[in-house]
């Protein structure tokens, strides 16, 4: 597991300093070239170590893709945490706007490093075998969004459209990610610093509720035409 980095206080020994630099060349590497692509030769000249450093700690190359990858989503939700502080008794609509904007930030951070987004969006359009571990980390903020649109939705609403309306949510966030260089072009007007994805998400969440109190009401029309 991913050991957290030390403050500017207390310096890395040079075993810590080593695992740091292998992490952060192998997160450029492999989010430049793939798991396939990338060698342990080439991850070590650029982290300035001896080949036997991936090895020592980490095992071999598939464990050291692992940990990077896990390291550049495990990084992204200190920074930007999906229940943006609310407890889970806070009003629904709150804690999906607190959701759909933390996951907004964390895939539009200015401040992450470049390889890191791109690593993860790697993985996603080319997955590995590192998917699934990747996977584990992500479920419990999938539980976390399906409990808000149960909530959201109301007693009775079946776990299929529960499921669908949280996959329909984070669809909306991706496709900002993943078409931002066409929506771009399309629309010179949109950009996307802090403010403006600050706007994506209030405007996602108004959607996503408008959209879920039409399903509510739906479902209680057809309620009253078969009773």
């Amino acid at each position: 597991m991913f050991k957290t980095m030390k403050t500017a206080s207390a310096p890395l020994n040079l075993h810590e300093e080593t695992r740091r630099r292998l992490l952060e060349a192998a997160g450029e590497i492999f989010a430049a070239e793939g798991y396939r692509g990338a060698t342990v030769r080439g991850i070590c000249e650029r982290a300035r170590a001896n080949v036997a450093a991936v090895n020592y700690h980490f095992g071999d190359k598939e464990a050291l893709y692992r940990t990077v990858l896990r390291h550049a989503h495990r990084s992204s939700l200190e920074r930007h945490p999906p229940d943006r502080g609310l407890t889970p008794d806070a009003p629904p609509a709150r804690r999906l706007e607190g959701f759909i904007a933390s996951f907004l930030n964390r895939i539009f951070d200015p401040e992450q490093p470049a390889w890191q987004g791109k690593l993860l969006a790697r993985e996603l359009f080319e997955p590995t075998g590192a998917l699934n571990h990747l996977v584990e980390d992500i479920r419990p903020r999938a539980a976390m969004l399906r409990s808000i649109i149960e909530a959201l939705m109301g007693p009775g609403a079946r776990e299929g459209d529960v499921r669908l309306a949280s996959i329909s949510v984070v669809g909306q966030c991706l496709l900002y990610f993943h078409s931002r260089a066409v929506i771009e072009r399309l629309y010179p007007e949109q950009t996307f610093g802090p403010a403006e994805v600050q706007k994506i998400a209030a405007h996602i969440t108004r959607f996503s509720l408008l959209a879920l109190a039409g399903w509510r009401g739906g479902r209680k029309k057809r309620r009253r035409k078969t009773s």
